[in-house]
């Protein structure tokens, strides 16, 4: 299989070479093993285990400080994968930071709520977290080029960017992914973990807010339209969140009159997922939701570059009730930097009542022309 060279590669060391627990986050099959076993070809004295390993569960949910310490002494680095499998894994990875203070240990998952719960209060300032997304835009730059991003476009909008879907060899290969994918890892986390009784309400749900991206999405018309209450939806969306499906974005106000204020919209952290969802992979020029793509795609690429280049910002939308409207909000270093996403480039001028509102803030039309800075810069 063709390697991607992954954002985490060059730092990589220096992330192992503290006293802290190195806790990798991301959504199931976006290369977090891959990416470890990869690092550590030429480190000796390695262990490698996952947490649905029968034997490694007992020793560690033992919290046996004398056996786990014969377990793991003499070895250099200890991975385990899946760790939220693992009851109490944070204490029993605090065990052994305090009493094998020469091991270093990666600690890799695909379901946020349960890998931060049991690891976060044992692990307070002991550990050091970062998260993989699929490929993004602001790493093929940097394996590729730019022009092989323009080249491509077409093809990340509507399949995204997996690994196991980029190197795929044909468009047919890569549908064949994502439907396996969607049907079997994606939601493997939330209908195991959380015994979801109703998976194709999960599903429908899911369609639904595919067909919303950029939207105001009302909690109410979710329920009437599921047949389910609104206090299940809202659990389901707070599950679709933490295995990294969707994202939730709130929207921003002075408390103006005319500010929508208790508003969220939702983006999935993957176009070929989403896509997935409704079964639609056709060319763009047979498309009417081109739109709904390029805002999916450049929302999703500008969190990923964020966590990449250690910009840190509250995510927001801004709108009023009279339909003017920001895409992107972000509030970073005491200023509001406000974004809209456009398909097609054109000169847009930005919302007076925005300008108004909010003299200091910026703002910026990202479409093809020049989102690679966007993205990259």
């Amino acid at each position: 299989m063709t390697w991607i060279t992954r954002n985490y590669e060059k730092e990589f060391e220096n992330l192992l070479n503290t006293p802290k627990v190195l806790v990798i986050h991301g959504p199931r099959q976006v290369g977090k093993s891959s990416l470890v076993n990869r690092m550590l070809l030429k480190k000796k004295q390695v262990f490698k285990g996952d947490g649905n390993d029968l034997h490694l569960r007992e020793l560690l949910e033992s919290m046996v400080l004398s056996r786990i310490k014969s377990a793991f002494q003499g070895y250099e680095i200890v991975f385990i994968d899946e760790a939220q499998q693992i009851e109490k894994i944070g204490s029993a990875l605090k065990l052994m930071v305090d009493h094998l203070p020469d091991l270093k240990i990666i600690a890799s998952g695909s379901s946020s709520f349960d890998l931060s719960n049991k690891i976060g209060e044992p692990l307070v300032g002991r550990q050091t977290v970062i998260m993989l997304y699929p490929v993004s835009i602001f790493e093929m730059v940097k394996n590729a080029g730019g022009m092989h991003v323009y080249q491509d476009l077409e093809n990340l909008m509507v399949y995204g960017g997996y690994p196991e879907v980029l190197v795929a060899g044909s468009n047919e290969a890569k549908v064949d992914t994502l439907i396996h994918l969607r049907n079997a890892l994606l939601l493997k986390d939330i209908l195991e973990l959380e015994n979801i009784r109703h998976s194709s309400k999960l599903m429908d749900l899911l369609r639904l807010l595919a067909f919303q991206i950029g939207m105001e999405v009302s909690l109410n018309e979710l329920s009437n339209q599921l047949q389910i209450a609104k206090q299940t939806v809202e659990r389901y969306i707070d599950l679709l969140e933490k295995v990294f499906i969707i994202k939730k974005v709130q929207a921003f106000s002075s408390n103006l009159r005319k500010e929508i204020s208790k508003s969220h919209r939702y983006y999935f952290f993957d176009n070929g997922i989403r896509n997935a969802i409704i079964n639609n992979f056709n060319p763009l020029k047979f498309r009417n939701d081109v739109g709904m793509l390029w805002e999916n795609l450049m929302y999703s690429e500008r969190l990923k570059t964020r966590e990449y280049k250690k910009i840190y910002a509250n995510n927001y939308f801004w709108r009023t009730y009279d339909q003017k409207e920001v895409d992107l909000v972000e509030e970073r270093e005491g200023k509001l930097f406000g974004y809209e996403f456009k398909w097609q480039a054109k000169k847009t001028k930005p919302p007076k009542l925005w300008l108004d509102t909010y003299p200091n803030a910026s703002y910026q039309v990202i479409d093809q022309k020049n989102f690679l800075e966007f993205l990259t810069d």
